[in-house]
């Protein structure tokens, strides 16, 4: 391994050491207790929750991992395994899954070994990916399996992970919140995470997984890798042609029935909640498609200008229900094809709202701050920015569309290995993609919720900026919000009238100035439709 750059960022939050031989290693009492947990349960002797959670300590402390883990965690793996869990399921979980998670986790420094040869040339390798550094990681489901074997057994090291930034990695608060507040959506929670393990024990998965950090540049000129920041002069200048828009009153942003960038309503730090209590729009993202969670390891929180995008995480699980109503209901076959990395074609984008916005949201300021972090979202870049300027908003859809964020694809139009077709793209700041893979955006109540934000202005930001990234299409789902029941009959209005970015743009600063200083008590649809059925808008807080 002569590049030690990348292992080099990452080593401090893995459990494992640099032996003589430059090669990656556990100590050798982890290995011993692997080792015989990979025998059986007659051989290790584990074979409860309760005994599991003696074993994990003492891996701990042959790691030596002097931070406490949660309160209450061992109670959590006990409750699980020995109560939850029927006796029939409990003995199938130790003698089919842990010996064959003892053997992946026996595996992990070659399948590092072997990552880190393999991504090399290409920079694609498993790393700290900070905060204003765009990049890629590309793992393999493997890998991933191993990584997230790791925080099962709650085996990676924490000490340093709140001074990067970095969210919770291991499973010992998940466990703890089940034991300390039992809830059945927790419960169900950990019912996913234990399906996963159970489905790749039983036939490891063969693709890969990239992670990417995205990044829209604060300065002018823009950086190679970076679009710039767009300002108010330039959206109200924007004669591009809104997108078509699709209401759905039911149904789920995962469930979209065509290839769509599905928009993950993101805490800052990746995943949120989802080894906490939480359980809303992310958090159970996480829980079904398991592999997401890998990307909490290395993505530090996220700046206003930053998003993430996660191509290729599987689904293991279906489930019913919403925060406290969640419930898994049995495993989930992932029929989605596969591009030429090897990555299924779902394309997930975490961006984060303004949180309690009050007032402020209807601020130009926080206007252009959404638009902002749903711009980088929709993967526009810098050439595409300066040339619609230049050419004052006539310039073509397929002119544009090249501007694109790496593809998902079977095809490439260059000869040459897979890899290095991405690292081309990821040369021109990820921005390669042909025309006819142009996906579009799949979406929904962002920043409402527990965030607070205004359910018609959050929609009419998520249009503009899907229109002027130039996606093909929005596809909306409001999950029966009151506040939403009127806007297929507004879209459907502004589209009949041909309003363009520029247009619809205006219209809403307009509205929120009036907003702001008292002046109207709408919503935006009965600010801009009078005859549309509507009560007045609840007034957020000052």
């Amino acid at each position: 391994m002569e590049d030690r750059a990348e292992l080099d960022s990452i080593l401090p939050y893995l459990p494992l050491l640099i032996g003589s031989s430059r090669c990656l290693l556990w100590p050798s009492k982890v290995v011993e207790a692997l080792e015989a947990m990979s025998k059986g349960p007659d051989h290790s002797q584990v074979n409860s929750g309760q005994v599991l959670s003696i074993a994990i300590s003492d891996m701990r402390a042959s790691l030596s991992l002097r931070d406490p883990l949660a309160p209450f965690s061992p109670q959590g793996y006990s409750l699980f395994f020995d109560e939850l869990l029927t006796a029939a399921d409990s003995t199938k979980w130790f003698a089919e899954v842990i010996p064959p998670l003892a053997n992946l986790l026996l595996r992990l420094p070659s399948l590092l070994d072997f990552h880190y040869q393999n991504m090399q040339a290409y920079v694609y390798g498993l790393r700290i990916l900070g905060p204003q550094q765009p990049g890629m990681v590309l793992l393999s489901q493997e890998l991933i399996g191993a990584l997230l074997a790791c925080s099962l057994f709650c085996l990676f090291p924490v000490s340093n992970r709140g001074v990067k930034h970095l969210p919770t990695i291991n499973f010992d608060q998940l466990f703890a919140s089940l034991y300390e507040s039992y809830s059945e959506k927790q419960e169900n929670k950990v019912r996913c995470i234990v399906h996963y393990f159970q489905r790749i024990c039983s036939q490891m998965p063969t693709g890969f997984v990239s992670f990417q950090r995205k990044l829209l540049s604060l300065e002018y000129p823009p950086s190679q890798s970076s679009a710039s920041y767009p300002n108010a002069d330039f959206w109200t200048k924007s004669t591009l042609p809104l997108c078509p828009f699709q209401v759905y009153s039911s149904g789920l942003i995962e469930d979209h029935p065509t290839g769509a960038l599905e928009v993950d309503f993101a805490n800052k730090y990746l995943g949120g909640g989802a080894l906490h209590r939480g359980c809303v729009q992310e958090e159970i993202r996480f829980m079904i498609s398991p592999e997401l969670i890998a990307g909490m390891l290395f993505l530090p929180s996220m700046a206003d200008n930053e998003a993430i995008e996660i191509v290729g995480a599987e689904r293991f699980s279906d489930y019913t229900g919403y925060a406290s109503s969640f419930r898994f209901t049995g495993d989930y076959v992932d029929k989605r094809s596969v591009d030429f990395l090897g990555r299924r074609k779902t394309r997930i984008v975490a961006i984060d709202a303004l949180c309690s916005p009050r007032m402020n949201q209807y601020k130009l300021k926080y206007l252009l701050r959404q638009y902002k972090r749903l711009f980088q979202d929709n993967g526009l870049s810098a050439g595409q920015l300066h040339q619609d300027n230049k050419h004052d908003g006539d310039i073509s859809r397929n002119e544009v569309l090249l501007n694109e964020a790496p593809s998902t694809s079977n095809e490439t139009n260059e000869g040459g290995s897979r890899m290095e077709v991405v690292r081309k793209s990821d040369e021109k700041g990820g921005q390669f993609m042909d025309p006819k893979n142009c996906i579009g955006i799949a979406t929904g109540n962002w920043g409402c919720g527990a965030f607070g934000g205004d359910p018609e202005l959050k929609t009419i930001i998520q249009w503009l900026a899907a229109s002027q990234a130039l996606r093909p299409f929005i596809s909306y789902y409001t999950f029966g919000l009151d506040a939403l029941q009127s806007l297929a009959q507004v879209s459907q209005w502004i589209l009949l009238h041909k309003w363009n970015v520029g247009d619809l743009w205006n219209m809403l600063i307009e509205y929120s100035s009036q907003k702001s200083r008292g002046e109207t008590n709408l919503g935006f649809f009965a600010w801009l439709l009078p005859s549309l059925p509507h009560c007045e808008a609840a007034e957020p807080a000052n």
